[in-house]
């Protein structure tokens, strides 16, 4: 089963990582360099998840492409490709704060059908599966219903590039006045996950990559939320990701629209 293959290599990868997190703060060195900006960072940790979920993939599923952050990749035609993101939450990561997951998901034809985020400091596993729904350590979930959108609590994220961080800042700034508050948790497959559990009533990004939102989004969705994925809401953003419970989705969609999410 794709989900239990998932779940069990993010898993493995996931202790590696808390590992690596334990022994940096016990103030052991750790390699780290930087990628889009010099804010944009990747770590030896990162690498050496991705590696081993490659590794344990390569036993488990022999012959199926995995495209990852850090080492790349192909997305098969027809079959099933892995999506890896070893690290997401990286900055989090360095400073010591616990929210960051190991993010893995099963595609076909670039739909997601299994996943699993795994955080490797409190040790929770959000999965999910196509058709079957959506768990946090094996209970099943379910998204909020808001009663209106000023009363939704929203989650988002920013870009590495300053240029943009400035638009989606003002994009955000217009949307503090017509919602509960705003959090910017800094790991979008657990912001994605967290809509799922009704812990973020939405969440919107821009320019994430498919390893960010590959397992999050599909256990959101399974849990009831409307997911919007890059490519599929152009008044949005060409590269724009959404998540929502159903109560307050059009119309936060609408005012993100109409603040001019698409600029952004």
């Amino acid at each position: 089963m794709l989900k239990t293959v998932a779940e069990q290599v993010a898993a493995d990868a996931a202790e590696s990582v808390r590992a690596a997190w334990g022994a940096l703060r016990d103030g052991g060195d750790l390699r780290v360099d930087t990628k889009s900006a010099d804010t944009d960072v990747v770590t030896a940790a990162d690498r050496e998840s991705e590696e081993l979920v490659r590794q344990r993939l390569a036993q488990l599923r022999p012959g199926e492409p995995v495209l990852g952050e850090e080492a790349g990749g192909e997305a098969a035609e027809g079959g099933v490709t892995w999506v890896v993101d070893p690290i997401d939450g990286t900055v989090n990561f360095l400073y010591g704060l616990p929210g960051f997951a190991v993010s893995l998901a099963a595609q076909v034809d670039g739909v997601s059908v299994a996943g699993a985020v795994i955080e490797p400091v409190s040790g929770r596993r959000w999965t999910a599966a196509r058709g079957e729904g959506a768990w946090l350590d094996g209970r099943r979930l379910s998204v909020s219903e808001p009663a209106r959108l000023d009363l939704a609590l929203v989650g988002t994220g920013f870009a590495y590039l300053r240029e943009r961080r400035l638009r989606q800042g003002r994009l955000v700034a217009g949307l503090l006045g017509e919602v509960r508050d705003i959090r910017r948790l800094g790991a979008a497959s657990l912001d994605l996950c967290a809509v799922g559990a009704g812990r973020l009533d939405a969440y919107f990004e821009h320019g994430l990559n498919r390893w960010d939102w590959a397992a999050g989004a599909l256990v959101a969705e399974e849990a009831g939320a409307r997911v919007l994925l890059p490519g599929s809401a152009p008044d949005l953003g060409e590269d724009a990701t959404f998540a929502s419970a159903p109560p307050i989705a059009a119309e936060l969609r609408e005012r993100l629209a109409a603040a001019g999410a698409a600029e952004v």
